[in-house]
């Protein structure tokens, strides 16, 4: 048995691609089939299964798509209801590739349809492919699945499901079971997970907080205290996965592009994914800065926490050559289609300019302004920066007008300076009275 780790730094997603002679499984498959399908011609290897530890909620599988182009079949939970071709994979039920076994535990509790799926080869050696459930330091939240997918339930439901996942439905496996999650640190999908990518049971059972002695209603107020979060886009990928994807090539390269233009249709809704330096010199009026430099730019989880499902938008570029990137990123969220057209800027139109804050007066006038924190709530509830500060989350901004003051300028500022460009661009658009000015990364030098 060879197992191959997949990673999506932005998203903080792995997934798995397993071969035994010659036959080969995918755990949690990308939106991009491509990786595993380059794997599997590099090793000789066909691919034959898909399993599906549950429908994600903050990315798009390719599950569907796979099947569809390779003949695979895809092994899901009978809980989720999906709607593609597919086997049900539930408690007691196998299946044999090569000399893997692969088996099924029904592990609810971050979702109700969740499982894990176990491979076993002729050594023995156990592995685990958790999902969601069993994250390195931490367990999958609860709270996704109130108001998405087919089967929903209350995020304390589900919280106790969890608690007894943890007591009871791993216990038959060994220490050495080598554990491999679907998220990592960073992804929004849990609160503390750790930056390693694998782990074993053991070591789990020891440093995993949801494995110590307590009782179901300790475990219940720790899981839903102080969790991230929760983006529009992440019911909206739940049923896309309950249902299947589209194919990722194809609504790849069926996004229009629109070459240096100097204006677009009025009140359109317009993200602009070029680096703030570049936009606030010159940006079309009532852009959105959501920056892609590079993986750090988390804009698959902004994009998608700020804009909503089903929303149009027009996407501008700073190259044509960033197009295919930067659209494969937005197609792994399943916003592509959403997309009007990809936008490069005419070097000759001149459009709008950001304001510079005088800082030294900033500092010495605190008090003359108005300041918005668009840090999520966790964050506020560790210490505010301005004690005057009106705190609304960048995820919460384009719905909060009436929540700003414009008796003052406002100043906009998060914790390190990336989401407060995306932030005072939202405001901007929405207050003609006064000037908005962006903390950006100065808002370090506030910091005790």
């Amino acid at each position: 048995m060879t197992i191959k780790q997949f990673q999506d730094v932005p998203l903080a997603h792995y997934s798995y691609a397993i071969i035994s002679e010659g036959k080969m499984a995918l755990v949690d498959p990308a939106r991009d089939p491509m990786p595993y399908y380059k794997y599997a011609e590099e090793n000789n290897a066909k691919i034959v299964a898909v399993f599906e530890t549950h429908p994600h909620a903050d990315f798009v599988s390719s599950h569907f798509q796979i099947h569809k182009e390779t003949g695979a079949t895809i092994y899901v939970s009978k809980l989720v209801g999906a709607s593609y071709p597919h086997k049900t994979f539930d408690d007691g039920d196998t299946v044999t590739l090569g000399k893997t076994l692969f088996s099924a535990i029904n592990t609810p509790g971050h979702s109700p349809d969740g499982i894990t799926i176990i491979a076993k080869d002729e050594n023995d050696k156990h592995v685990m492919f958790s999902g969601d459930t069993l994250f390195i330091g931490d367990v999958g939240r609860p709270d996704l699945r109130e108001k998405a997918g087919n089967m929903r339930a209350t995020r304390e439901k589900l919280a106790q499901s969890m608690y007894n996942t943890m007591q009871h439905k791993f216990n038959h496996l060994p220490d050495e079971t080598i554990l491999y999650p679907a998220h990592g640190a960073g992804s929004l999908c849990g609160k503390n997970m750790s930056t390693d990518s694998s782990s074993t049971l053991g070591n789990e059972r020891i440093g995993n907080w949801a494995f110590k002695k307590q009782t179901e209603q300790q475990f219940v107020d720790h899981i839903l205290s102080d969790q991230p979060f929760i983006p529009s886009y992440f019911g909206y990928n739940v049923d896309i996965n309950k249902n299947g994807a589209s194919n990722f090539g194809k609504n790849v390269g069926d996004v229009p592009l629109m070459l240096c233009v100097d204006n677009l249709p009025d009140n359109s809704l317009i993200i602009d994914v070029r680096d703030e330096t570049v936009f606030k010199k010159n940006h079309i009026p009532g852009s959105i800065n959501i920056m892609a430099r590079g993986e750090d730019d988390k804009v698959e989880t902004w994009l998608g926490a700020i804009v909503k499902p089903e929303e149009k938008f027009y996407l501008v570029l700073n190259s044509i050559h960033d197009k295919d990137e930067i659209v494969a990123r937005i197609a792994k969220i399943g916003y592509e289609t959403q997309i009007e057209a990809v936008v490069t800027l005419s070097d000759e139109a001149s459009f709008k300019k950001v304001e510079e804050i005088d800082l030294e007066h900033f500092v010495k006038n605190k008090d003359a302004y108005s300041i918005i924190d668009i840090r999520n709530r966790s964050e506020v509830a560790e210490g505010k920066y301005f004690d005057n500060a009106i705190n609304i989350p960048l995820n919460e901004l384009r719905d909060s007008k009436d929540q700003i003051p414009t008796n003052k300028p406002i100043v906009v500022h998060c914790a390190g300076g990336y989401r407060s460009t995306s932030g005072t661009s939202i405001v901007e658009n929405m207050v003609t009275e006064v000037n908005v000015y962006d903390l950006s990364q100065r808002i370090n030098d506030f910091k005790d």
